[in-house]
C-alpha cells in the first residue's frame, strides 16, 4: 500500500463518515489475520500502517524473560540486551519480520476490510436514522409481497408490513406508493429490520399532525385515541385557545381535512370529540353519538354508570359494543351502560365495556365526526335539540286538525 491507499481512505471518511482511525485499526487487525494464515505462524505479531505514507509493517513482539519456555511469544534476556542494553525482564522487544511479498497480500486484504467496513458504516447509519425516526409517517412503494408481507422500499433501505398491521380490506400491488408508522427499528445480520404499521393508533396522530396546522403548531393537542383498525377511531383534542375550537379544527372546512385521513384510511370512520378534565364530562362526550342522561363515577375503582334514554341505548353501546369499547378505552375508565327505565325502574339488564354484546343492532347512524360514506359531517352539542315555539304551535294545530278528522270519520262510520 501507499500514499494513494491513504487519500482513499480519507475520501471514504470524508464521504461515508467512518472515523479513519477505526477503519484503519480494523485493517490492522484483518492483516494479522492474514500473516498468519498465509504464513502458517502462531507468533506474537502486530501491524502497523503509517498513516501517512501508507507504509505496512508487521513487528513481532517477544516478552523478556530469564528462562525461555515459548521461542515464539519470549525472548531471554541476554539475547535481548544484545539487541538493546536498556531492555530488562518484563519488556517487549519488537523487531520486523515484514515479508517481501506481503504488500500484495495486504492490499487484497485491506480491499475486503474496507468493503466490510462501508458496508456495516452505511448499515449502521441506517440504523441511527430510522431508529431516530421512530414513531413517525414514512412514504415508500411497494416492492414486494411475499406469504402477505409487503416489502416497502424506502430508499436507502427496505420496510416490512406484515398482515397483522395492515387494517381488514387493505390490498395493495408492486409499485403502489404506501404510507405507515414506523414501529419498530431492529438489527440483524442482513442490516436494519424497519417494521412498519398501519392499525397503530400513532399512525391516526401522524395524518391529523400533516393535515391539522394546529395540532402540528400545538395549538390544538390530542389527548387520546382509541382505535379498531378499519371500522372506527374515536379521537380526544383539546386547547387551551378559547378562540379555537378544537373538533372544528381537526374536522376543516366542509370535512376537507378529515376527509383526506378518512380516505387514506379506506373509509374507516373516526370520531372527535372534546377533551375534558372532569371525567363525567368526558365520559358523557366520548360516547356520542349517544345522548346521556346522567354519569355516576367511583374515583377509587374508576368505573362509571352511565344512564341513558332507552331509546339511545342501543346507540350509547354500539355494534357489538364498539362505542363504548372504545369509548372506555379513550378515558380510560370502565363503563356501564344503563338505560333510564333499568337503572331507575325494575330492569336488571346492563352492558359494561368487557362483555360481549350481540342483542342490540347498531342503528342508522348520527355519528359525531365524519362519516365516509355520507361525506358530509355532523357535530353534536351536548344539549338535547330545542324546537322552537313557533314550530312547536304548528305541530299544536295540525294534530288538533288531525284529531278533529278521525272524529268525523268516526261518526260517519257510526251513520
Amino acid at each position: 500500500m501507499n500514499r494513494e491507499f491513504i487519500n482513499a481512505i480519507d475520501d471514504l471518511v470524508k464521504e461515508k463518515g467512518i472515523s479513519k482511525d477505526v477503519l484503519i485499526e480494523a485493517i490492522e487487525s484483518a492483516l494479522v489475520s492474514a500473516y498468519k494464515k498465509n504464513y502458517g505462524t502462531s507468533q506474537n505479531v502486530r501491524v502497523d500502517i503509517d498513516r501517512e505514507t501508507g507504509d505496512v509493517d508487521v513487528l513481532m513482539r517477544r516478552d523478556v524473560v530469564e528462562e525461555v519456555e515459548d521461542e515464539f511469544t519470549e525472548i531471554s534476556l541476554q539475547e535481548a540486551l544484545e539487541i538493546d542494553p536498556r531492555y530488562q525482564v518484563g519488556d517487549v522487544v519488537e523487531y520486523q519480520v515484514t515479508p517481501k511479498d506481503f504488500g500484495r497480500i495486504a492490499a487484497q486484504t485491506a480491499k475486503q476490510v474496507v468493503v466490510q467496513r462501508i458496508r456495516e458504516a452505511e448499515r449502521g447509519m441506517i440504523f441511527d436514522n430510522y431508529i431516530n425516526r421512530q414513531g413517525d409517517l414514512v412514504t415508500g412503494v411497494v416492492q414486494r409481497i411475499s406469504n402477505e408481507t409487503i416489502f416497502v422500499n424506502m430508499g436507502n433501505t427496505e420496510g416490512i408490513l406484515v398482515a397483522g398491521e395492515r387494517a381488514a380490506g387493505e390490498r395493495y400491488r408492486v409499485n403502489d406508493r404506501i404510507r405507515a408508522y414506523i414501529m419498530d427499528v431492529r438489527k440483524s445480520t442482513k442490516g436494519p429490520q424497519v417494521f412498519l404499521s398501519r392499525t397503530h393508533p400513532g399512525f391516526v396522530e401522524k395524518l391529523f399532525e400533516l393535515e391539522v396546522p394546529e395540532i402540528e403548531d400545538g395549538t390544538v393537542v390530542i389527548k387520546s385515541i382509541a382505535r379498531e383498525a378499519g371500522s372506527r377511531t374515536k379521537i380526544a383534542v383539546y386547547t387551551e385557545d378559547e378562540n379555537v375550537d378544537p373538533v372544528g379544527a381537526c374536522v376543516g372546512t366542509g370535512g376537507s381535512r378529515v376527509k383526506n385521513i378518512v380516505d387514506e384510511l379506506f373509509g374507516e370512520k373516526i370520531d372527535i370529540t372534546t377533551w375534558d378534565d372532569d371525567p363525567k364530562v368526558l365520559i358523557k362526550n366520548v360516547l356520542s353519538p349517544a345522548k346521556v342522561e346522567e354519569v355516576i363515577t367511583d374515583e377509587e375503582e374508576k368505573t362509571a354508570t352511565v344512564v341513558v334514554p332507552d331509546y339511545q341505548l342501543s346507540l350509547a353501546i354500539g355494534k357489538e359494543g364498539q362505542n363504548v369499547r372504545l369509548a372506555a378505552r379513550i378515558c380510560g375508565w370502565k363503563i356501564d351502560i344503563k338505560s333510564h327505565s333499568q337503572y331507575f325502574g325494575d330492569g336488571e339488564a346492563e352492558y359494561t365495556e368487557d362483555a360481549e354484546y350481540r342483542e342490540y343492532q347498531e342503528p342508522e347512524e348520527d355519528s359525531r365526526g365524519y362519516e365516509a360514506e355520507e361525506e358530509e359531517i355532523i357535530i353534536f352539542d351536548d344539549e338535547e335539540d330545542e324546537i322552537p315555539e313557533e314550530e312547536a304551535a304548528e305541530e299544536g294545530e295540525e294534530s288538533a286538525e288531525s284529531e278533529e278528522t278521525d272524529e268525523d270519520g268516526g261518526d260517519t262510520l257510526e251513520e
